[in-house]
Order: C-alpha cells, then sequence, then structure tokens
C-alpha cells in the first residue's frame, strides 16, 4: 500500500454556522475561522473542510463573508503549512441559483433541463396533479420527492427539500459547468473536496415507483409496524449509486481532479458493498482518494425506515463494520476515512457512550483513542474534540431548528395526535438521531454565548448549557499531574498517531475475540517499525474483568483514559476494566 500525505493528514470539519461569529449577526463566519487557524494548528489540524452555500457556486454567500476572505483563509492556513478543502454540493443547488431561476422561467428555457422536469402522471379524484412517482422526500418522507410548478403543469425533482432541485446530470453542459465550478476553487488554492451526497447524481431514467414501505414515525419497533402504508417512499434503489456514476466519476477523475492533484473524500450514503465501494476509492483505478462508510454511524437505524428510526445496539454492532472495513482496506488497497461525527449526525459521546457529567469526558476519550488508532485518514468534528453532547432533553422541541426535524415532528404529530407514549418514543429519536445536536455554537469559553458570538447578539441555534465548563479554554488551560482534558487528549493521540503511522494508519489489522464480555472491544495495530500495539476499549458503563489472550505479550501500557501517565495494569491475565476505561498498551516483539 502507498504512502501518501493525505492518508496521513487530520481533517477537521467545520460547520461555518456555528464555528464562530465576528460580525455581530448571530452566524458563524469566515472571518471567525480565519481567528481560529492557530487552535487548530496546535490540534495537529492538517486540512480545514468547509462547508459553502450553494445559491452561487463562485460566490461566498455574503451571511458568511466575501471571496476575499477566502483568500485569506486559504492565505493563513498555508502560512502554517495547512490546507484547504471545500464541499462540492453537486446533487442539487439552491431554488435561488441562477441556474434554478432560469430553468424553472420557462419550459424553452435554455437552462430548463438543467433540472429534471416531468409531467404529472395523472390527477386525482379531485383532479389535483400526483408526481410522477411515489418517491419520498429524504428530509421529510411524508412528502413527495417531487415539486409542483403550477406555471409550467410540471414537476421538478428535489430529493431533499423544494428549495433544493436536483441537477440533471445526464445534460452535458451541467458536467462542464460543474468542472468549471470544481476549478475555480482549486485555482484559488483549495486542496480538493468533500463531495456531498456524489453517488446520489445518476438516477435511473425511466423513475420508475418505489417498493412501498410501512409508515415509522417512532420507531423502536425493529417491524416499524406503527401506521400503515404512505403515500410516498424512499427510491434509494433507484438513484444510489445510479447507472452512471461512475462514469461521470472517471470523467471528474480526467478533466479536474488528475490534473490538480485533488484530495476527495467522497459522501456516499446508502453504499456498502465491497466491490463497489473499491470500484471508487481503490489505490490503482478508483475515481477518488477516499470515502465516508457510514456503516457505523448507520448501527442504530432500522432498516428499510431512514435515519430517523431507533433500534438497540450492541458492541458486536460498531465491531463488525470496523472490523470489516479495516480489513477490507488494506487487502483491498482502497482507503475509506475514519469519523464517527458531522453535521448530519449527533454527538458521538451521547450516541455511543454515556453522557452524563460523571462520565463524559471519560467515554469522549475512549471514542478518541479508538479512533486515532484505527487506519484511514481520520476527520474530526468540531466540538468532538471537547467531548461536546447532545442537546438537554428537557429542552423544548421548538429548539430544533433542522428541516429533518421540523418534518419528523410534523408526521409524528400527525400520525399520533395526543397519543402521549407515542410521542414519547418520537420525541426520543429526535433527542437522539436529530441533526440539530451537531449544530450548537461552537463553544470557546465561559462568556456568554460560549464567545461563539458578542454577548449583544442572540445566535442562530441556542447554545449548550453546559458551556461554561465545558469549553476549549478550560480544556486548553486544564493542569493535573494525574489527567489531561479531553482536548489534551485528544493532541496526545493525533501526535501518537502520526509518530506511529506505520502501526495506526497504515498497519496491520487484527481484532481480539470478544467472547468475555460483550462490552469490550479489543484489536492490534501491527506496524513495520513501530512494531504491534493493543487497544482495549470497555464500552460500557460497568466494571469488566477481561482477560487477555495468552499469545498477545504487553510490554507495558503507553496510554489510558484514565490516568494521564502509564496506567499501573498487569500485562497480563485478567484486566479490570473501569466504566468506559480505554487502554492502548505496547506489545513485545
Amino acid at each position: 500500500m502507498s504512502e501518501e500525505w493525505w492518508k496521513e493528514a487530520v481533517i477537521y470539519q467545520i460547520y461555518p454556522s456555528s464555528f464562530k461569529d465576528t460580525k455581530n449577526t448571530g452566524w458563524g463566519d469566515l472571518k471567525g475561522i480565519i481567528s481560529k487557524v492557530d487552535y487548530l494548528k496546535e490540534l495537529a489540524v492538517d486540512i480545514a473542510d468547509m462547508g459553502y452555500d450553494i445559491a452561487d457556486y463562485k460566490l461566498i454567500d455574503p451571511r458568511y463573508g466575501t471571496n476575499e476572505d477566502i483568500d485569506v483563509l486559504i492565505a493563513e492556513l498555508k502560512k502554517r503549512d495547512m490546507k484547504l478543502m471545500m464541499d462540492l454540493v453537486v446533487n442539487h443547488t439552491s431554488d435561488q441559483h441562477d441556474w434554478f431561476k432560469s430553468s424553472i422561467s420557462s419550459p424553452k428555457s435554455p437552462k430548463r433541463d438543467w433540472y429534471i422536469w416531468k409531467p404529472p402522471k395523472g390527477h386525482d379524484a379531485s383532479g389535483n396533479p400526483l408526481p410522477p412517482n411515489n418517491w419520498s422526500q429524504i428530509l421529510g418522507d411524508a412528502n413527495s420527492a417531487w415539486t409542483y410548478d403550477k406555471t409550467s403543469n410540471e414537476y421538478y425533482l428535489s430529493l431533499f427539500t423544494p428549495e433544493q432541485p436536483d441537477l440533471n446530470w445526464e445534460n452535458p453542459d451541467v458536467r462542464v459547468a460543474v468542472h468549471d465550478v470544481m476549478r475555480f476553487w482549486l485555482d484559488k488554492g483549495a486542496c480538493g473536496y468533500r463531495m456531498d451526497v456524489i453517488n446520489l447524481i445518476s438516477k435511473d431514467q425511466r423513475f420508475p415507483d418505489a417498493d412501498e414501505t410501512i409508515v415509522n414515525a417512532t420507531s423502536g419497533d425493529a417491524a416499524g409496524n406503527t401506521g400503515g402504508s404512505a403515500e410516498y417512499h424512499p427510491g434509494w434503489k433507484w438513484y444510489v449509486n445510479g447507472p452512471r456514476m461512475h462514469e461521470y466519476l472517471r470523467e471528474l477523475k480526467k478533466e479536474v481532479l488528475e490534473p490538480y492533484k485533488a484530495v476527495t473524500v467522497g459522501e456516499m450514503p446508502g453504499v456498502s458493498g465491497i466491490d463497489e465501494i473499491i470500484k471508487t476509492v481503490g489505490q490503482k483505478d478508483g475515481e477518488l482518494k477516499m470515502i465516508f462508510i457510514f456503516d457505523v454511524v448507520d448501527l442504530d437505524n432500522v432498516p428499510g425506515q431512514g435515519r430517523m428510526a431507533l433500534r438497540h445496539w450492541e458492541v458486536r454492532d460498531l465491531v463488525k463494520p470496523i472490523e470489516k472495513w479495516q480489513t477490507v482496506m488494506i487487502e483491498r488497497e482502497g482507503w475509506n476515512s475514519v469519523f464517527i461525527e458531522n453535521h448530519d449526525n449527533p454527538r458521538s459521546v451521547s450516541r455511543f457512550c454515556d453522557d452524563s457529567d460523571e462520565w463524559r469526558e471519560k467515554g469522549a476519550k475512549l471514542l478518541a483513542l479508538m479512533q486515532t488508532t484505527l487506519s484511514g485518514t481520520i476527520f474530526v468534528y468540531q466540538g468532538e474534540e471537547i467531548g461536546m453532547r447532545n442537546m438537554p432533553k428537557d429542552w423544548d422541541v421548538a429548539e430544533y431548528k433542522d428541516i429533518e426535524s421540523i418534518n419528523y415532528w410534523k408526521k409524528s404529530l400527525a400520525l399520533h395526535g395526543n397519543d402521549k407514549d407515542a410521542l414519547k418514543k418520537a420525541r426520543e429519536v429526535l433527542d437522539t438521531k436529530a441533526r440539530d445536536h451537531a449544530r450548537t455554537p461552537m463553544q470557546w469559553d465561559a462568556s456568554p454565548y460560549a464567545g461563539f458570538c458578542s454577548e449583544n447578539v442572540k445566535p442562530w441555534m441556542r447554545v449548550m448549557d453546559d458551556f461554561k465548563t465545558v469549553n476549549t479554554d478550560v480544556q486548553t488551560r486544564f493542569s493535573s499531574e494525574d489527567d489531561l482534558s479531553v482536548l489534551q487528549y485528544w493532541k496526545r493521540g493525533l501526535a501518537n498517531r502520526k509518530e506511529h503511522a506505520d502501526a495506526f494508519v497504515y498497519g496491520e489489522y487484527r481484532t481480539i475475540d470478544n467472547a468475555d464480555d460483550g462490552s469490550v472491544f479489543a484489536y492490534l495495530r501491527t506496524g513495520k517499525e513501530s512494531g504491534q500495539w493493543l487497544i482495549v476499549l470497555n464500552f460500557s458503563g460497568e466494571t469488566v474483568a477481561w482477560s487477555m489472550p495468552e499469545e498477545v505479550k504487553v510490554r507495558g501500557w503507553m496510554a489510558g483514559t484514565y490516568l494521564k501517565g502509564k496506567p499501573d495494569k498487569p500485562t497480563k491475565g485478567v484486566v479490570a476494566l473501569r466504566p468506559w476505561e480505554g487502554l492502548l498498551g505496547m506489545c513485545s516483539d
């Protein structure tokens, strides 16, 4: 397997709206990101990944700043030997984009077929037009994926929301325009792209109906039998990794990505087939550098019911996909990313551990230890490095701002009315899975609004109640002979990862059977120069007696989630693991 700088890089994903406000608007902005470049450098970040608006592909939304601000950001990153990665959202645009404004203006518009327009498939008994098929909206599955335009008596495809019409990649002019946009930012100095839902760009041109599913607005029930047949249904099989997707990606690679040596990561939800993924990110012929594999962050989904459903999971459900992809990428010479948080998922310490005041720090360190010792390019999401958690369950539902959350709650109310038990289950899904949890303002210090914005303005989203004790300032200044803050633990873990990249980035991986206790995840990483390392993770709030396999010879424990220095633990036999304890051991030759 070839060694590449981007494989060893640490990429920090920024959600600009919630990162840092310097304009006193209550929204984060580019100058806020610029003001925190040194913070990112101290964390050991190599690439800052930042999203941008899709109302104009070549112009920064004035809410966030200007194109000149981007130039300054790139220059400031470059001074520190860092790079900028941009979000590329080209499955769809905003309905405020000039392309779409032209497209919707008239069926005779030269850009009409830059989007996907279809006539009604018929009319109901009252004479109302019916959508071309029964596909449901991704961010609101009670709604059609098609939006009706009364003026032209046609529908346009809008898989996510009516405000986000899908581009028609069948039109070569659209692809040429996308290539032009990509070159624009690469010429400015961006190093590459996080490619948003890039595997949805090719749709089956027959646009057939989706298979019918069962309504589920509360879940927890494996059968999902909570409401009967829905009017609209997920059409994933007709547009996920569609018939021409690889053709389009190969064209992107030839026209743009290879000439610029761009770093790319594909966000490709709904895909887990090994051959299909290696075809995309294989070292020899792959179209992209790496991929986000969603098997871990989807582990509590109910099959066939989408993201906003909830099922109980065991540690083995976490181990299985990690083992699969750690092994596959090494054996098949592909490359993946390492992540468990992003702007579309809840906070990991709340989801995978215990986010109570007693155990939040231990759980956050456990997840840091796991991620910094797994192969793949590591992505850290803003706030993850200080152990930010989900929104409190006693907040009013009105605090949820995301369209997916709003649509989900509306659907729940419509289905269940005053059924308190059903609505309680629905609220549990919202409290656990909503994207809003990752979008609360970044917590910088103990000043009003956590230092995200001036105390004279109200942030666009409510600041977490714990900001006075959970923030970067407190965790940077933390001093103890026996312990590290979550932020300090991440810094040490990332430094250790880079020092022993031959083991933790490129090395062999082997899971150790956790038959003794189902709450323990243990594995070995082996490098050509660094030797073998043992990682043991207790994913439970209980003390666990873990039996170390006889063939594993630990020379000494180098780090743990409980102590700053070397843990005082036996190096053979039975190891007592405290709640949410993780250990990193160096093995004998």
